[in-house]
C-alpha cells in the first residue's frame, strides 16, 4: 500500500550505533510545482532538495529552520528549499528561460557550490558551503555531513514525475557520535540494502512497509511519524516591512508610474500590492507609531 500523506519517519537500528530517516512527499511536491511552470530537470533537482530538506531538518534539535541552496554558473544559476522544525517546506529556482528540458545534473546547475543556511529561533545562525559533486545532489550533501558534523552518513533522493502527480523522497542513515570502526562497516551493510531501493518501488509503498522492505532481518525501532507540508511565510507584513527600508519618494513615483507598487514571492508566486494611499498610510503608520503623542 502507497503512503497516503506527506511523511517522514524517523528510525533506529536498535543493536547499531546508527539512526535513519525515510520521507514521501506528494502533495507539498506538487504545490511547489504548481507555482511557476519548471522545466522536467528543475522538477527533478527541486524534489531531490525538497527531500533533502525534509531529512535535514528532521535532524534539529531546537526550532528554527534550514535552507538549503544551489548557486552556480549553469542555465540553472540557484535553487532553494527552507524547511523548519515542523516540517513546513517551500522552495524556488531561477533558471535560463531558453533551459533545455532533459539537462544532466552537472550541465544543470554547472560549477556550483551547496550552501545550507541553519537558523536557530534562539541563537546565532550557522552557515556551512559544499562543492557540489557531479554525482549528485545526494553525494554532495554526504561531504557536508563529512566536512561539518564529521559523522559517517550516506543519503538517497527519489524523484518520480507523472502527467497526474508527481513524488519526491528520500533517505538518511547516520552513524551517531562516539563511532567505531564497527559502526562504520555497518553503515556499508546497511547501505548495501538501502541501494536496492528504486523510486518506484519506495512510491508503491508505505515508509514503513518499504523499511520492513530494506530491514526486516534487522531490529529496527521506528519513531512517531511526522507529518510534512508546504507552507509559504511570505506575508503583507513581511512586504510593509520590506517597502518601509525604501524611499517613500520613489515609491511613490513607481505608483504614479505603474499604479502600484507590485511585489511578488518567490517561493509561492502570491503578488502584493500597494498603490499611493497604501503607502502613505504604511509611512504616516510607522511615523505615528516612533513618535506618540503625549496626553
Amino acid at each position: 500500500m502507497s503512503q497516503t500523506k506527506d511523511s517522514l519517519q524517523r528510525f533506529m537500528f536498535e543493536d547499531k550505533n546508527i539512526r535513519g530517516e525515510l520521507v514521501q512527499l506528494k502533495q507539498s511536491f506538487t504545490e511547489v510545482l504548481q507555482t511557476k511552470h519548471y522545466p522536467q530537470c528543475v522538477q527533478v533537482l527541486l524534489g531531490e532538495l525538497l527531500a533533502a530538506s525534509s531529512l535535514l531538518t528532521a535532524t534539529l534539535k531546537f526550532e528554527g529552520d534550514i535552507t538549503v541552496q544551489i548557486q552556480g554558473d549553469g542555465p540553472l544559476s540557484f535553487a532553494a528549499v527552507s524547511g523548519d522544525h515542523l516540517q513546513q517546506l517551500r522552495g524556488t529556482a531561477r533558471y535560463e528561460e531558453e533551459l533545455v528540458e532533459d539537462l544532466s545534473f552537472t550541465e544543470l546547475v554547472g560549477k556550483a557550490h551547496i550552501v545550507i543556511t541553519i537558523s536557530p529561533t534562539k541563537g546565532e545562525r550557522y552557515q556551512g558551503i559544499v562543492a557540489i559533486d557531479p554525482r549528485g545532489l545526494a553525494q554532495s550533501l554526504e561531504a557536508y555531513f563529512a566536512q561539518s558534523e564529521q559523522l559517517p552518513t550516506r543519503i538517497w533522493l527519489y524523484t518520480l514525475l507523472g502527467k497526474d502527480s508527481s513524488h519526491c523522497g528520500g533517505q538518511l542513515l547516520q552513524v551517531l557520535p562516539g563511532e567505531s570502526e564497527q559502526s562504520s562497516e555497518q553503515l556499508e551493510d546497511l547501505s548495501q540494502l538501502a541501494n536496492t531501493l528504486r523510486a518506484e518501488e519506495l512510491f508503491g509503498l508505505s515508509n514503513q512497509d518499504a523499511l520492513y522492505r530494506l530491514y526486516h532481518q534487522e531490529e529496527v525501532q521506528l519513531y512517531e511519524p511526522l507529518d510534512v507540508s508546504f507552507k509559504c511565510t511570505c506575508s503583507s507584513q513581511r512586504c510593509e516591512n520590506a517597502l518601509h527600508s525604501m524611499d517613500i519618494k520613489e515609491l511613490l513615483a513607481v505608483c504614479s508610474e505603474t499604479g502600484a507598487v507590485v511585489m511578488h514571492c518567490d517561493f509561492c508566486s502570491k503578488e502584493y500590492r500597494f498603490n499611493a494611499e497604501d503607502i502613505e498610510l504604511l509611512f504616516n503608520k510607522t511615523t505615528t507609531e516612533n513618535n506618540p503623542q503625549i496626553h
